[in-house]
């Protein structure tokens, strides 16, 4: 595998560390953003949620138009949007506008997240295709890293005597740093080549074995052409496909896995720790600085398991990773339900008297009352408090009241991203790559992401709501059981992939 080969996928999958960054750095963004415009649980959720579902827009369309005009062109386009998406965040100056930019941002990643793959798999020889596929899941939670990060520090120096963050802006420079990568992404891109599989496609043949030649070198260049030929010689018509030709009885099994595995991955939650880990993490009573800290830590262990998946996903194979993923995840969120549902809550008269936020006292008429549910906590809280004045210290007020085996519900959370990342998290990206034949892998990819992003949007969207009325407990526990279900569906009906070029599990999976 040449240097060459694995610099210009990194770069095409530069992509997802931008959806990373945002997705990270909007959990540490909403601790500031929600008592600033005084958001509702639905606005928090439709503010976090806004990328995704511009994205079910982008993920229908952009493989279709890509088969048009080309991946790499689509990914400059994508580049640019993250950029705008990035400076508009960084200024707005109401939660409309807000909505709004995030969504622009939700155009780029919703393209980014299904080109990358699909360019890196046409660029990428069988033996290696796993590795190169998954840089798009390091790429993803490298931006988590990333932001979680730069979230701990915007938040650690947020203090009086550092005069140009406060409460009103730190949030801003959050949003704004986004721009850096996103810059450094759209002039990479210029730098790449286009997608042989796809110049042969356009019938242009002489680039399409210029570029091959000079990524993997002439001799292994030339076998992967013959590859390439042998195929379209099976198929004249590969250009010709339309939407409805998704629905031949023969590509029925591989849409069934790919849609299966598509809902799997966003209806565990995933989305819901990421997004809302700060908030997540302030559940536990450990305080607003180290849930901050915590979210870093979570980060690291994303990425310690991606590279793990990265060297396994070509030995092991695509189908224990997942089984063994999915059997892990459910354990993990169980495991945080359970610890949840043993919490309890009670602030005393001292916890009130030390708190210096203004309106404290009016919590004095819940001094020494014990709640055996976080539920009926907040609402007190909130009750006495008012949305706003509670958002802003609900970390302070939790720490103080939360008695809780928060190592337990630590414990979970960590197993869960690291059970995810090894399996579900490139796993998922890795397979659609491979299972469909390139007459119709624009759009397939493009059905199955369009359904992958609404499951996304959806838990993203439900999660504050389901917090404040179902509670930590029952969240978790509806996550968990969902996974239980999801492990028997994949152990009965998932294929191996590993180690076959595209054009033999073509001839394997479509009948």
């Amino acid at each position: 595998m040449s240097k060459k080969l694995i610099l210009i996928a990194f770069v095409v999958s530069l992509g997802g560390f931008l959806f990373g960054f945002d997705a990270g750095i909007i959990s540490g963004v909403m601790s500031y953003v929600g008592p600033e415009f005084n958001l509702s649980d639905s606005q928090i959720g439709w503010v976090v949620s806004a990328p995704s579902w511009a994205a079910m827009i982008a993920m229908i369309f952009s493989g279709r138009f890509s088969d048009k005009i080309g991946r790499k062109k689509i990914l400059i386009y994508v580049a640019f949007l993250y950029s705008l998406s990035a400076l508009l965040s960084a200024y707005a100056n109401s939660y409309e506008m807000l909505y709004l930019a995030r969504m622009i941002g939700g155009l780029a990643f919703g393209a980014a997240l299904i080109l990358a793959p699909m360019y890196i798999a046409e660029i990428s020889t069988a033996e290696n295709r796993g590795k190169l596929v998954s840089i798009q899941q390091l790429n993803i939670v490298l931006g988590f890293f990333a932001a979680f990060l730069s979230n701990y520090f915007f938040n650690k120096y947020n203090l009086a005597q550092i005069s140009f963050l406060n409460d009103e802006n730190v949030w801003r420079w959050m949003l704004g740093v986004e721009l850096i990568p996103a810059l450094l992404y759209f002039m990479a891109l210029f730098l790449i080549p286009k997608s042989p599989r796809w110049l042969y496609s356009q019938n242009n043949i002489e680039e399409a074995e210029l570029v091959l030649n000079q990524i993997h070198g002439s001799s292994r260049g030339q076998r992967e052409i013959e590859t390439i030929e042998k195929s379209i010689s099976l198929d004249k018509e590969m250009t010709k496909a339309k939407w409805k030709d998704i629905l031949k009885p023969s590509l029925r099994f591989i849409m069934l896995i790919g849609l299966t595995i598509g809902v799997l991955q966003q209806i565990t939650g995933i989305n819901a720790i990421y997004f809302y880990a700060t908030s997540i993490f302030k559940q536990t009573g450990i305080g607003t600085d180290a849930s901050f800290s915590s979210g870093v830590l979570l980060s690291t262990v994303t990425v310690i398991f991606t590279f793990i998946a990265i060297y396994l996903i070509d030995k092991a194979g695509r189908r224990p990773l997942l089984l063994i993923g999915t059997a892990g995840i459910a354990i993990s969120l169980l495991l945080c339900a359970y610890g949840f549902n043993q919490a309890t809550y009670e602030i005393t008269a001292s916890d009130i008297e030390q708190f210096d936020f203004d309106g404290a006292q009016d919590l004095a008429p819940f001094a020494n009352k014990l709640y055996d549910n976080d539920i009926d906590f907040k609402n007190d809280m909130k009750m006495a408090l008012g949305n706003q004045v509670y958002g802003k210290n609900d970390g302070t007020i939790l720490e103080a009241a939360t008695n809780i085996n928060a190592a337990l519900v630590l414990i979970g959370i960590l197993g869960f991203i690291a059970c995810f990342a090894f399996s579900l998290g490139p796993v998922m990206w890795v397979l659609l790559s491979e299972l469909y034949p390139i007459k119709y892998r624009g759009i397939a990819i493009g059905i199955i992401a369009f359904v992958n992003s609404f499951v996304s949007s959806a838990v993203q969207l439900l999660f504050p709501w389901e917090l404040s009325n179902l509670g930590n407990a029952m969240s978790f526990f509806i996550f968990g059981i969902i996974a239980v279900v999801g492990f028997f569906i994949l152990l009965k009906m998932l294929p191996e992939t590993k180690g076959k070029s595209l054009e033999e599990l073509e001839k394997i999976l479509i009948k």
